[in-house]
């Protein structure tokens, strides 16, 4: 079937359209702590919070496969999630470290931050509420 100037145009407002899903799709990301942890964190310290580089913090993961994840490793850290996996089971075969807890969901991640004045996780800025505190915003 020949192409024809209407139906390149259709194929093209199609892939703007499903562009624009996909991009809207994706929340914003913000990592976040109990409410003791003082002032911000710098987007180099956030990196070594969740390289496990950073004493005094314990960081605290997404579930594997969550979008979330997914979107927070190559923007904060400059990896992607399998990337870091990989780190962290080297260190922790080596001896050197624990692998973050993995939870489920923003709300698990928020819980835990709530009994562990160390912890350190992320989720998206829309489940911010009031026991937590935002440290750093993922751009």
């Amino acid at each position: 079937m020949p192409m024809t100037k209407t139906t390149t145009l259709s194929r093209a407002l199609l892939m703007l359209t499903l562009g624009v899903a996909c991009t809207s799709a994706v929340a914003q990301v913000v990592v976040v702590g109990a409410k003791s942890p003082a002032g911000t964190l710098s987007k180099e310290q956030v990196a070594d919070a969740f390289m496990g580089k950073m004493s005094g913090m314990e960081p605290i993961d997404q579930a594997e496969g969550n979008p979330i994840r997914e979107e927070f490793y190559p923007k904060a850290v400059g990896k992607t999630a399998s990337q870091v996996k990989s780190y962290w089971s080297k260190l922790f075969f080596s001896g050197k470290g624990n692998i973050p807890k993995e939870y489920p969901s923003s709300a698990e991640v928020k819980k835990a931050l709530a009994v562990d004045p160390k912890a350190i996780g992320y989720i998206e800025k829309s489940a911010v509420d009031a026991g937590i505190k935002v440290v750093f915003e993922v751009h």
